[in-house]
């Protein structure tokens, strides 16, 4: 299925972000009195944005006034330590350093901020992505295929041109609502069985073997 570009989710794909983002969620649920959550719940709650991952991850019942300060709390202090435990998967580098040798474009895509989606992918794939697309305004939020298909218009390519890689049910959702191809990953933040429940087709449970499906012609 080889195609002019890749675009890859970040999150759970690409890179192992779960230890930095745990962190940062109950350094920002500490600072407002709340209870701590177990690294489970921040696994299950990834995907969807900032928003609805603080919303998960107050307890039940919590205003919405405090949500949103906790929120505003979070977004800056994981700005600012985005970069301590996170690292990419392994075998993804050699992964997309073998795709850009066979002429493959690619990007990242993620629901996080943009600017820290523009930062780690800066710090862990120089020279590697031509684009990199996070949450900011104006851009719908995945499943809203708008972010995948900003960034396959910056790499040039049309949606029968590439081929959307994730971890998750968004982005089973994500590439139907755009009309690509999808392939997504069993290492990340969701198991086999939610993402076949999802309506995933196409699986690679190691980067080797997506490296073989997004090569093969």
């Amino acid at each position: 299925m080889k195609k002019k570009a890749v675009l890859f989710d970040m999150d759970g794909t690409v890179l192992d972000t779960l230890e930095d983002l745990a962190r940062a969620v109950n350094r920002a649920l500490e600072e407002f009195g709340l209870p701590a959550v177990g690294r489970g719940q921040v696994r299950a709650a990834l995907g969807n944005g900032a928003a609805r991952l603080i919303g998960a991850c107050v307890p039940a019942g919590t205003a919405p006034e405090l949500t949103e300060q906790v929120l505003a709390w979070y977004k800056p202090w994981y700005a600012a330590h985005c970069r301590e435990e996170t690292r990419p998967y392994e075998g993804i580098l050699p992964l997309m350093e073998h795709l850009k040798a066979a002429g493959v474009r690619m990007a990242v895509v993620s629901n996080k901020p943009d600017g820290a989606v523009q930062e780690l992918a800066a710090a862990f794939f120089p020279g590697l992505l031509e684009a990199a697309v996070g949450e900011r305004p104006g851009v719908g939020r995945k499943p809203d295929p708008a972010s995948v298909l900003a960034a396959a218009e910056l790499l040039g390519a049309g949606r029968e041109e590439c081929v959307y890689v994730g971890d998750s049910e968004v982005d089973v959702r994500t590439a139907e609502n755009a009309g690509m191809a999808c392939v997504a990953v069993t290492w990340g933040f969701r198991d086999e069985p939610e993402l076949r429940a999802a309506g995933a087709e196409r699986l690679a449970h190691s980067p080797a073997e997506l490296e073989k499906l997004l090569l093969s012609e």
